[in-house]
């Protein structure tokens, strides 16, 4: 089985149900008009989405961090100053990292839940959000994410359903806001062909708040984060880091501008991200890799190094879509050759 496969809030203001049911009313056309925007810097960073709620711009990623050690690293995370956890279904791990938040004594009105309703559950999205928040221990998310725009039969994964595609899942998804359940909705690993898709779908009168993509500079990803702050849509950086495989580990432009700053190249990573006006969810087990990922004020990049990490020519992807039963990733960005951007 692919390890992909297993991919499978501040204090602000309260926005009430009525308010939030009101929106599902409205004309898309109308909501496709709101427009995000970014505020602060280094670990001060929030992003304001198409809601109006603001979104930390730093946060915990929780993938492939096994169960007995998320409760932890989440702990350690809040009490390091994250404000920000995301997580998935797919990733087994929901119970501990709810755990953690509650070890943390950080109380939950401060922190931004993300979760995401996994690939088998599209047509049960009810029931996802109801496993996610049992799991969690809370009684409701910041944001659910739709976690691939693959409906998969449960009983055969490498299947689609004949008879629902994303665009179906994103009705239901809809349904949930204004129950009290999500604050917030949106997409993941969504190309731009895809999002197209699904804003022009009769159906959709919500344009995502998020979409939730792999990217670094070796998946800059120009293109799709052009389009979706065209469209009002906040991009969140996964993957952020690259990983261990990835050219990013041995750059020599990496780490010669991580010298020139005194910086680790993760902490140089993750300034990139959010000058990009994305936000980032650094993943990591180890109380020191976490506080150090979190050491981001005070200092930042120029325009110019901005510029010279996103011209880095070398294309890599950490996470692709073979394990899924239709293709999601296509060369969209025309700059990956044979790697299939977003």
């Amino acid at each position: 089985m692919s390890y992909c496969r297993l991919l499978t809030r501040t204090s602000r203001p309260c926005i009430s149900s009525s308010f939030l049911s009101s929106r599902i009313q409205r004309p898309s056309i109308l909501l496709r008009t709101m427009t995000t925007a970014q505020e602060g810097k280094g670990t001060k960073t929030f992003f304001t989405l198409n809601t109006g709620d603001k979104i930390p711009g730093v946060g915990l990623g929780t993938w492939q961090s096994k169960p007995d050690e998320v409760r932890v690293a989440v702990r350690d995370a809040l009490l390091a100053g994250y404000r920000h956890i995301d997580t998935a279904l797919a990733y087994g791990n929901e119970a501990e990292v709810g755990q953690g938040i509650i070890d943390s004594g950080v109380p939950r009105s401060e922190i931004w839940i993300t979760t995401k309703l996994d690939n088998p559950w599209h047509k049960r999205v009810e029931e996802g959000i109801a496993s996610s928040l049992k799991d969690l221990q809370t009684d409701y998310v910041d944001l659910y994410l739709m976690h691939w725009p693959s409906s998969s039969v449960p009983e055969d994964l490498m299947k689609h359903y004949d008879d629902w595609t994303f665009i179906d899942t994103w009705r239901e998804m809809q349904k949930l806001v204004g129950t009290g359940k999500v604050r917030n909705i949106g997409v993941s690993n969504f190309v731009i062909s895809n999002l197209e898709k699904l804003l022009k779908a009769e159906s959709t009168t919500i344009v995502p708040a998020v979409n939730q993509i792999e990217l670094h500079p070796n998946m800059p990803s120009p293109k799709t984060i052009a389009f979706c702050k065209e469209k009002g849509i906040h991009v969140t950086a996964y993957s952020c880091l690259g990983s261990t495989d990835s050219p990013l580990a041995g750059d020599k432009t990496l780490g010669k501008i991580a010298e020139a700053h005194g910086k680790t190249p993760q902490q140089v990573l993750l300034q990139w991200g959010l000058q990009r006006g994305t936000s980032v969810i650094p993943k990591s087990v180890t109380k020191s890799r976490i506080e150090a990922n979190f050491q981001l004020d005070g200092w930042e990049l120029t325009p110019e190094e901005v510029e010279t990490l996103s011209s880095i020519k070398d294309r890599f992807k950490v996470c692709g879509d073979s394990w899924l039963p239709v293709r999601v990733f296509f060369n969209e960005e025309g700059d990956g050759g044979d790697v299939p951007s977003h």
